[in-house]
C-alpha cells in the first residue's frame, strides 16, 4: 500500500506563522486607528494641556472637576442615558414588529421594504427639519390633531410646546431618531428571520400551536443573536446620538440643556 504524501494541504506546526502574516494587515489597522488613539486620549485626560505650553500631569483632577463642577456635563450624560433607556428598545420592538409583518408573502412586499428603509438613507438634516414642522405648537401637524380633539370633544386639551419644554423635547428626538433607523433595525432582522427554517413551524402548526407560541418559542430565540447584534450596535449608536438634537434645537441643546447629549456637550465645549 503506497504511503501518504507529506506536505500539500495539511497543516504543520510551523505554519501558523504564514496565518500571523494575512491577519497583520488587519491587527495593524486595528492598532493604529483603534488601540494607539484610545491610549492617547487616556493619557491625554490624565494631563493639562492648551496645546501652546508643555502638557502637566494633573492624574485624576480632569475626572473629579467634570463629574463634581460641571453640572452640564451630569445633565448631557443623563440625557444620553435617556436616549439610550429609550431609543434602543423602541428602535428593536419596531424594527421587529415590521420584520415580521414584511416577512410574511403579501402582495408588494418589495415596496413595503423600501417605504420603511428609505428613512435610513434620507439626510438626517431634512428630517430633522420636517420633524421640527411636524412638532410646532402652532401649525405643526402633531398638533393639530390635539387641537382637533380639543374642539370635537370640547375638553381642554391643548398640545404640549414641544421643542420648547424641558420635559417634551426629549421625546421629540427619540421619536425622530427612532423613525430615522428603525428600518436598519427591520432590515437586518428580516436577513435573521428569513435563517430561521420553515419545517420548525410546519412542525409547530401540527402540533397545534397559536402564531404567539410560535413567535416566542421558535422566532425570538432563533433570532436572538441579532437581537444581541443590534442591541450593541445601537447602544453605541445612542451614545454618539449628535446630529437629531443638534438640528432640532438649532445647535443649542436646549431647552436648558434638555437635549444635550455627551456629543453635543463634548462639541459645544
Amino acid at each position: 500500500m503506497p504511503r501518504a504524501r507529506r506536505g500539500g494541504g495539511g497543516w504543520r506546526p510551523g505554519r501558523q506563522n504564514e496565518a500571523y502574516l494575512f491577519l497583520l494587515p488587519s491587527l495593524l489597522g486595528f492598532l493604529l486607528f483603534i488601540v494607539i488613539p484610545v491610549l492617547g486620549s487616556l493619557a491625554l485626560s490624565l494631563v493639562r494641556w492648551n496645546l501652546l505650553t508643555p502638557p502637566t500631569f494633573i492624574g485624576l483632577n480632569n475626572y473629579v472637576e467634570i463629574f463634581t463642577r460641571d453640572p452640564l456635563f451630569l445633565q448631557a450624560f443623563g440625557n444620553t442615558l435617556f436616549y439610550a433607556v429609550t431609543i434602543v428598545p423602541l428602535q428593536l420592538l419596531a424594527g421587529l414588529t415590521i420584520a415580521l409583518a414584511l416577512n410574511q408573502g403579501i402582495r408588494g412586499v418589495k415596496i413595503y421594504r423600501l417605504i420603511y428603509f428609505m428613512p435610513v438613507v434620507s439626510s438626517v438634516v431634512a428630517a430633522a427639519l420636517i420633524f421640527q414642522w411636524m412638532f410646532n405648537r402652532d401649525f405643526g401637524v402633531i398638533s393639530a390633531i390635539f387641537w382637533w380633539l380639543g374642539d370635537v370633544t370640547g375638553l381642554p386639551i391643548a398640545p404640549p410646546d414641544w421643542l420648547n419644554s424641558s420635559f417634551w423635547a426629549k421625546p421629540a428626538v427619540v421619536l425622530l431618531t427612532v423613525w430615522k433607523n428603525m428600518g436598519f433595525t427591520m432590515v437586518i432582522y428580516l436577513a435573521g428571520l428569513q435563517s430561521v427554517p420553515e419545517e420548525l413551524y410546519d412542525a409547530a402548526k401540527v402540533d397545534g400551536a397559536s402564531a404567539w407560541q410560535q413567535l416566542r418559542n421558535i422566532t425570538l430565540p432563533l433570532v436572538s443573536p441579532t437581537t444581541f447584534f443590534l442591541l450593541i450596535i445601537q447602544m453605541i449608536g445612542a451614545f454618539q446620538l449628535f446630529s437629531e438634537p443638534f438640528v432640532m434645537t438649532r445647535g443649542t441643546g436646549g431647552p436648558a440643556g434638555a437635549t444635550t447629549s455627551i456629543v453635543l456637550y463634548i462639541y459645544q465645549a
